[in-house]
């Protein structure tokens, strides 16, 4: 019996997928829930398992965009397992005879080697012999070709001897039509100048299509500010080890930054909003999504409700959701929604940067490398470890005075965490 196996939805509003890669081949035997393929959605890239057991027969490549519900493949549940040493059941009693299917199986493969041995064959018997004729010889001797020290001068000032006129004999190169050739910004140097055309994975498409169009449809700006890590490098240097003994999670500035900004969110509801046609939608809980990159490019999972969490709780959320993404595990669902983003740019060394707007939110906060830095300190210069924040939004539903604000507050609640975000009890608010 042939099990026809349709792409399932991935997600809601997800209406086809691409394969990304097999990772099995036609006529392979698989087991039930045996990963066989990767497909790539707009959102994520999920792994399809088999349905059944049996003989497995292909019926979409790789890079195909198929809709959701299409068949993808064949799998023959009745075909028995190669190699696993069965005996056919044989009424005549040889025993030494095996499955009629394996062998036709067998057969098929071996004709498949045979040719591809054959036509690998053919172009070697195609090639021209080494050896050339005097007349031969003589043509490519005429056809520019530089004397040894014309070559010697152009390899060493790398210049390819097809760009230069020989004024010799016949067309040769001399050693003044070497001296006197020069190099022009069009010349292609001695090294490799080879290409790698690759298609782009659904998602990698996905994101591009967003990012062109928040700068196309939003009216986006970006304001930046400063902030003093100094309050928070104290706590962590003073209660992360005893935070990671108790819970079983670091300590990060995450959960600094997470809390601060859902405290300015309170402060300033429009940055927690979005545009909807002709209205404007605020909501009463933060989703806050965060940029993480995972080895199928950047994915964005979501902190539910991150108003209801402590420390302790963003820091394992963060902790859970950037080990699915690593591990390519994250679902559609743990990245679909989220009202306001941060990116962090800093662990990769980012300076500074302006982050763009992950619809259809209306802000982002970015995050950036800290850098021991001179600043003014009650009219003295001191050295502090100081962060760049950025905050994008849309101007078409946030105002300056919001946006600056709401940076205002982050930064303030950043510098002054005991008593902004923990409420003058560190222990109660570290659950320690």
């Amino acid at each position: 019996m042939a099990l026809e196996m349709k792409v399932p939805s991935p997600g809601e509003s997800i209406t086809e997928v691409e394969i990304a890669q097999w990772l099995v081949e036609d006529g392979d035997y698989v087991e039930k829930d045996q990963a066989i393929a990767e497909v790539d959605s707009d959102k994520a890239t999920l792994e399809l398992p088999a349905e059944a057991s049996g003989i497995i027969t292909l019926k979409a490549k790789e890079g195909d965009a198929v809709a959701v519900g299409e068949v993808v493949c064949l799998i023959d549940t009745d075909a028995k397992k190669p190699g696993g040493g069965e005996k056919s059941e044989n009424p005549s009693g040889d025993e030494g005879s095996v499955d009629d299917s394996e062998a036709d199986l067998s057969k098929e493969r071996a004709k498949e080697t045979q040719k591809e041995d054959s036509e690998k064959a053919e172009p070697e018997e195609e090639k021209p012999s080494k050896s050339t004729t005097p007349s031969q010889k003589q043509d490519t001797y005429a056809s520019g070709t530089p004397s040894p020290a014309a070559k010697k001068i152009l390899d060493e000032k790398g210049i390819s001897s097809k760009s230069v006129s020989g004024s010799g004999r016949d067309g040769r190169i001399t050693k003044e039509d070497a001296v006197q050739a020069k190099a022009s910004m069009g010349t292609p140097g001695r090294g490799k100048r080879g290409e790698d055309r690759k298609k782009m994975s659904m998602l990698r498409r996905r994101v591009a299509e967003r990012l062109v169009n928040v700068k196309n449809d939003t009216a986006m700006l970006t304001t930046f500010n400063e902030v003093d890590m100094s309050a928070i490098f104290s706590l962590r240097k003073q209660y992360k080890e005893e935070f990671k003994d108790r819970h079983g999670v670091g300590l990060g500035f995450m959960s600094f930054f997470t809390l601060a900004i859902v405290r300015a969110l309170d402060l300033f509801p429009d940055v927690n909003s979005m545009i909807d046609g002709d209205y404007q939608v605020k909501f009463d809980y933060k989703d806050i999504s965060i940029a993480v990159s995972g080895p199928k490019g950047l994915m964005v999972p979501v902190i539910r409700n991150a108003e209801n969490l402590g420390f302790r709780g963003v820091e394992d959320e963060v902790k859970r959701l950037a080990i699915k993404a690593r591990d390519g595990q994250i679902t559609v669902d743990e990245m679909t929604g989220g009202t306001f983003t941060i990116t962090n740019g800093g662990v990769f060394g980012s300076m500074l940067s302006t982050p763009i707007i992950n619809p259809p939110q209306s802000a982002i906060l970015g995050m950036h490398n800290i850098v021991d830095r001179p600043v003014a300190i009650d009219g003295h210069v001191e050295i502090r470890p100081i962060m760049f924040v950025a905050l994008s939004y849309d101007h078409r539903v946030i105002d300056g005075k919001e946006s600056v604000g709401f940076l205002v507050a982050v930064k303030e609640a950043l510098e002054n965490p005991e008593e902004l975000l923990m409420d003058n009890d560190v222990k109660r608010a570290l659950e320690l």
